[in-house]
């Protein structure tokens, strides 16, 4: 069994050096390194919640902080938190469930062990009220675990051999169902693009014309499943400049036998009255509908808004972020390499020698993403399924628990 430090390391260098190309290959091998860390984590007889989710946080931290732009690392970090609150939680009710039914098959003829029921039966209905109750201000802000907030019964010195067996069977299972559920996630993201791929026969009809912008494969396979229901129609590939992402897109489609015609950036706004719809790929959703995508999408969003083209936005669960644009922690962009716009040597050329100081009087700024507000966008479509923008923050929250949120502050603070 490797060393889950080993495996962070490797992992933490990967994502500081953009070794990892794309936001499902990230969220996959984020998933695996967290089952890894839980896995192997050794968790105590009492809250075995909370020493899960510690080891996570630990983690999770340093991985937000090694690629913060990267919003699908946090969003796995977050899931993953969500997993153990809520396999906690099924075991609690599960355990308080098992406990209701010893105290109603007790022998109620005995005075002392109808006492003891009454009062474990008691305590268990205030456990049940505390734990599905939804938590409070103070429980959040405590980070408090489901399990802690269960009142132990009281027991006597014999029964503390079986009660050890209980709490240690309980771990066990714990990990066992966490893990379960992680490898369920890591499943939903592997097969994620066939899943909205599925929708794409209710979307695309007869003889239209679809735009799109870059390179994505989520946008590949829903415009592939769409040809094999026999839809005829064609696509404009704008070529995504500096780094012409479009231009692997165009090569992709026409080698899947589809209709392709490659444009220029600059060309979409003669283009789009041509166009019945936009179907592009996210960087990220954000929680309040907007979009994070590659460089040049507002142009095009705007563009389909003026003409009243439909901008529909493909995007995995695992894109699905809880946090908000305007959120301090949040980095929605990155600035990449002028050397996608400019080689070195006309660079060197605009340097300003004269001066003795070398400063150049050419400035490049090669930014990665565009920011696509909610208003631009027409529809989502999901692996879960395809929703309006206004929806997409009740979509997010059956994904995250709202105390997880402070990893990405903790783990952006010290940037």
């Amino acid at each position: 069994m490797p060393d889950t430090q080993a495996l962070v390391n490797d992992f933490l260098n990967k994502l500081k050096k953009l070794k990892i190309e794309g936001s499902q290959a990230t969220a996959r091998q984020n998933a695996e390194l967290l089952r890894s860390v839980i896995s192997q984590q050794r968790v105590p007889y009492t809250n075995q919640a909370g020493a899960l989710i510690d080891a996570v946080k630990a983690v999770g931290e340093q991985l937000i902080a090694a690629n913060p732009v990267e919003l699908a690392v946090g969003n796995i970090v977050r899931r993953v938190l969500h997993i153990i609150r809520e396999e906690d939680l099924s075991l609690t009710t599960a355990a308080i469930g098992g406990l209701n039914l010893s105290a109603v098959s007790d022998d109620e003829n005995d005075d002392d062990r109808d006492g003891d029921s009454t009062l474990s039966a008691a305590a268990v209905a205030a456990a049940a009220r505390s734990t599905l109750r939804p938590p409070s201000l103070q429980t959040l802000l405590e980070d408090t675990p489901v399990s802690a907030a269960v009142p132990q019964t009281s027991s006597s010195g014999g029964d503390s051999e079986g009660k050890t067996a209980d709490k240690s069977s309980r771990s066990r299972k714990l990990k066992h169902d966490v893990i379960e559920a992680v490898n369920e996630q890591i499943a939903d993201i592997v097969i994620c693009h066939e899943q909205i791929a599925e929708q794409a026969v209710e979307h695309i009809h007869q003889n239209e014309v679809i735009l799109t912008l870059g390179s994505s494969r989520t946008v590949l396979e829903f415009l592939f499943a769409a040809k094999e229901k026999k839809r005829s129609f064609r696509v404009f590939v704008a070529e995504g400049a500096p780094r012409y992402q479009g231009h692997l897109l165009a090569k992709e489609l026409v080698a899947r036998g589809l209709q392709t015609t490659l444009i220029t950036d600059s060309a979409v706004f003669a283009m789009i009255s041509r166009v019945n719809m936009v179907i592009v790929g996210a960087h990220a959703v954000m929680a309040n509908g907007g979009v994070i995508a590659p460089v040049g999408m507002n142009l095009v969003a705007l563009a389909a808004q003026k003409h009243a083209v439909p901008f529909v936005v493909l995007a995995g669960s695992h894109k699905l972020c809880p946090l908000y644009p305007h959120n301090p922690e949040v980095l929605l962009n990155e600035l990449r390499s002028p050397s996608e716009l400019l080689d070195f040597g006309e660079f060197s050329d605009c340097m300003d020698f004269g001066s003795g100081s070398g400063s150049p009087l050419l400035h490049v700024v090669n930014p990665a993403f565009d920011y696509v507000p909610p208003k631009l966008v027409s529809l989502f479509i999901t692996d879960a399924g395809g929703h309006n923008p206004s929806y997409m923050y009740r979509l997010i929250a059956d994904y995250y628990s709202a105390d997880d949120l402070v990893v990405q502050r903790r783990a952006t603070a010290g940037n």
